[in-house]
């Protein structure tokens, strides 16, 4: 494999590393809500500050991957913290996972598959 194909991938691995820490500041958030009782207390403003920290270095991430990704295949990825927030309500909230949801990632992985095979197929059947 080429050297070029190397470095696509590890865009692609870095952006959806991105989208899974982007989709933990929803995690925080759902943390510090369980003190709102008084946003003055140290719990939630660790967990509030953590939103801040994560989405400063997110945002950091997010603008190098724009610079070197096509911006369809980006935003066409973004969907995914959807289906990290379903995995994360499970795995900490105990959340129960429905068919509905299901379906819905079902959709979401679909309309990721056509838009960036359609990227593709724009660029003479090159991957991008």
């Amino acid at each position: 494999m080429s050297n070029h194909g190397n470095i696509k991938k590890g865009l692609f691995l870095l952006l959806h590393i991105s989208l899974l820490c982007s989709s933990l500041s929803g995690v925080c958030s759902k943390m510090a809500s369980r003190y709102t009782d008084n946003i003055f207390s140290l719990q939630f403003i660790f967990w509030f500050g953590l939103v801040f920290v994560i989405m400063f270095g997110y945002a950091i991430i997010w603008q190098q991957i724009l610079k070197r990704m096509p911006l369809t295949v980006a935003y066409a990825n973004k969907p995914v913290t959807l289906i990290w927030g379903i995995i994360w309500g499970q795995l900490i909230f105990d959340e129960k996972i429905t068919w509905n949801m299901l379906l819905g990632a079902c959709i979401i992985f679909a309309g990721i598959y056509f838009v960036t095979s359609g990227d593709r197929e724009e660029n003479g059947g090159k991957r991008v």
